[in-house]
């Protein structure tokens, strides 16, 4: 038997009430009258527990009852707080535990002439003197063990009469406890208990009627036709991906835009140092100015030669300084459409240097994205272009896209021990707070069949495969 719940199937039988003196009849009302003044399952069981050590003339006397499916004190004679496990409850539900698994009342010291000896550990350990005695009862309400009583005596024996006597206040008490404990149960408790009451009162009939329409409605969902989906991981990209490298060999100046920030066309997004490229630009302009000199002097003195001399080193000094001023320009990045800035933190770097060619940003264009759904080798043969699907996103789940698929990528890729294919896929109706990057999950419909076939369909192909493997 468990040490902290007490089973619902315990039972006991009720004992019938005997012929009663004058006296015994006094004391059975009066204690029942002190049950009935307090509308409150604790007040009750307290004030009963207090005027039951009056009148049997024991030191202590303690109640508990199975409240939730466990044991828990409810009343204490001494007054001590009921709500906390102390050393001295854990006893008493020790001691009640004993009494309820074996279905009977428990006095320890045990009488002489007792028929039956009983199991007495708990009992012996509650006893607080060695001339002491300690006994508890079953509290018993239509057939089920409810709880248990107990009282304690720190000097003296109980006899068997009162034993009797006490069982049978036992016996009027436990009907209007169980009535208060009941009423006490919240509207989850009372939900549960009805519907276990409805459950085994339906009998073995109900219980296979109930059987034959659970698998009735398994059959149905089973076999139903619905939409074959295949899905897998998805991701979101632009449509369209530029990436802006550098022009020439330089260090980085400026840097205006940052990733996930949306940009303009014509916006400049990075400059590059021109220190340099100034100082040759006015270089090339002093000598574009002496050979023109020199070119009007020669032509002044008729001087052929140094005309075409001068005129030449000209043409050369004017194509180096446009060469110049080209790369100037080209030292301030510029978006060429309307885009958002999707890979390229620059912002850190200010001042390094950077080589010809290297990618500094990625740009994608606003409103324009393509789906790439991660489709397992297995169901790749299912895909066809022109397929209709749903994208759920993580950071949109709330918000479902239609797509459909565009492209399947004819070659496969090695993925957390997967091959999958990538399958390309357009949004039908683009949805508002969308940026490239996201991620969520893709499923595409490609086709009709049942619940059954869906979930059994790999493993009839596992199946094929091993059987194929085995004997060709």
């Amino acid at each position: 038997m468990s040490a902290t719940t007490l089973p619902a199937a315990a039972t006991l039988p009720e004992r019938p009430l005997r012929d009663e003196t004058p006296s015994a009849a006094n004391l059975a009302v009066a204690l029942q009258a002190t049950l009935l003044s307090h509308p409150q399952l604790h007040e009750a069981a307290t004030a009963w527990v207090r005027e039951l050590r009056l009148r049997l003339r024991v030191d202590r006397a303690s109640v508990g009852l199975n409240l939730n499916g466990e044991l828990r004190a409810v009343a204490l004679s001494s007054g001590l707080p009921v709500a906390h496990a102390t050393p001295e409850i854990e006893r008493l539900r020790r001691a009640w535990f004993e009494a309820l698994d074996q279905a009977a009342s428990i006095v320890f010291p045990e009488p002489p002439a007792q028929a039956h000896p009983r199991i007495t550990l708990a009992h012996s350990r509650l006893r607080s003197t060695p001339a002491g005695a300690v006994a508890s009862v079953p509290l018993v309400a239509a057939g089920v063990a409810i709880g248990a009583l107990c009282v304690e005596r720190d000097a003296g024996p109980i006899s068997a009469a009162e034993l009797d006597s006490l069982e049978h206040l036992a016996c009027l008490a436990a009907p209007v406890l169980n009535l208060m404990r009941l009423n006490q149960r919240s509207w989850a408790e009372r939900l549960q208990d009805r519907t276990r009451e409805t459950w085994v009162a339906q009998g073995r009939t109900g219980k296979r009627s109930a059987a034959a329409a659970a698998g009735l409605a398994l059959a149905v969902l089973a076999l139903w036709p619905r939409d074959a989906q295949v899905g897998g991981h998805a991701r979101l990209e632009g449509a369209v991906q530029r990436a802006l490298v550098a022009p020439a060999d330089g260090f980085l100046s400026q840097v205006h835009a940052r990733p996930g920030e949306a940009v303009k066309a014509g916006q400049v997004l990075v400059e590059l140092a021109d220190q340099d490229l100034l100082l040759e630009a006015q270089r090339w302009q002093s000598a574009l100015a002496q050979h023109e000199n020199a070119y009007a002097t020669a032509n002044a003195h008729a001087d052929r030669a140094q005309q075409v001399i001068h005129q030449s080193r000209a043409a050369e000094a004017e194509a180096q300084l446009a060469l110049v001023q080209m790369k100037l320009e080209r030292g301030r990045i510029t978006a060429p459409f309307d885009a958002v800035v999707v890979q390229g933190d620059l912002s850190q770097t200010l001042g390094a240097p950077v080589t010809q060619g290297a990618e500094l940003l990625t740009l994608a264009p606003q409103g324009r994205f393509r789906v790439i759904v991660e489709v397992d080798e297995r169901d790749i043969a299912r895909i066809e272009v022109g397929q209709a699907g749903t994208l759920a996103l993580t950071a949109l789940p709330w918000d479902t896209l239609p797509l459909r698929v565009a492209r399947i990528t004819p070659m496969a890729s090695a993925l957390e021990g997967h091959n999958v294919f990538e399958v390309e896929a357009e949004l039908a109706a683009p949805g508002t707070g969308l940026r490239p990057g996201l991620q969520g999950t893709a499923h595409i419909v490609v086709g009709r069949s049942s619940w059954l076939a869906g979930v059994s369909r790999r493993v009839v192909d596992g199946l094929r495969l091993a059987l194929w493997s085995w004997w060709g």
